[in-house]
């Protein structure tokens, strides 16, 4: 039997890992857990929200869904940090390229997050906070990077409530803010994270590119996919005592 402890997930605490990581598609959690995973077990499938937990070079890791958005990833990353008791969490997706050396194919590891989001306003703070990753977490996935030998970018990226932005000038004002990729989800991990005392780092695989027009084909965005997971599975494996 499951012991219900969250509003969306159902599981047995025990039954995940201290470090999750949360690709948005709960499909590719499920790809992820099948591929890398030593005898994953399946511990929430409530809404089709993804979650397994197996084993990646003998330490237990976690994989689960987060959905689309800032509100989901709030909502599992929430979940999953006060209710469960998971210690970090990796991000685990794609993102729009936006900056000239930022290309198809390339892997950006996000320092902090801009947003167009009101989420930070409704923390009683003095100040707007500034979402920004677990430095060791950071660290750990630059080093691993380098050992890997991938391709890769560190910086700020712009996470957006909206896919599609009536603002049509968007992307070229977040270039000239020297903002790296845009993406949906990292500024509400980030936060959540921050005020839950807990910890995070988001890790994106570069799907196309707002002003070259490089686009992936479903074959490369297979293989720079890879690349990003096993990156955070290597930041995981790292983040694991």
């Amino acid at each position: 039997m499951f012991e219900t402890i969250s509003a969306c997930i159902r599981c047995n605490k025990e039954d995940v890992a201290k470090v999750v990581l949360m690709p948005g598609d709960p499909l590719r959690a499920k790809f992820i857990a099948e591929n890398y995973l030593e005898s994953p077990i399946l511990f929430n499938d409530v809404r089709n929200m993804l979650g397994y937990t197996g084993v990646y070079k003998g330490k237990r890791i976690s994989v689960m869904g987060s959905g689309m958005g800032i509100p989901s990833m709030c909502l599992y990353a929430h979940e999953l940090y006060t209710q469960i008791g998971v210690d970090a969490i990796i991000r685990v997706g794609s993102t729009g390229g936006l900056a000239e050396d930022v290309h198809a194919k390339d892997i950006v590891i996000a320092m902090s997050a801009a947003t167009n989001s009101g989420i930070a306003g409704l923390y009683d703070s003095p100040v707007k906070l500034a979402p920004t990753a677990d430095w060791g977490m950071l660290k750990d996935a630059v080093d691993s990077a380098d050992a890997m030998g991938l391709s890769y970018k560190v910086g700020q990226v712009v996470s957006s409530d909206v896919f599609y932005n009536p603002r049509e000038d968007a992307p070229v004002r977040y270039k000239e803010l020297g903002l790296l990729c845009v993406e949906m989800e990292t500024a509400g991990l980030y936060i959540e994270a921050q005020t839950s005392h807990k910890k995070a780092v988001s890790i994106l695989s570069v799907s196309d590119t707002f002003f070259t027009g490089e686009s992936l084909s479903a074959e490369e965005r297979e293989q720079s996919f890879t690349d990003m997971m096993e990156l955070s599975l290597e930041t995981a494996w790292k983040t694991i005592d």
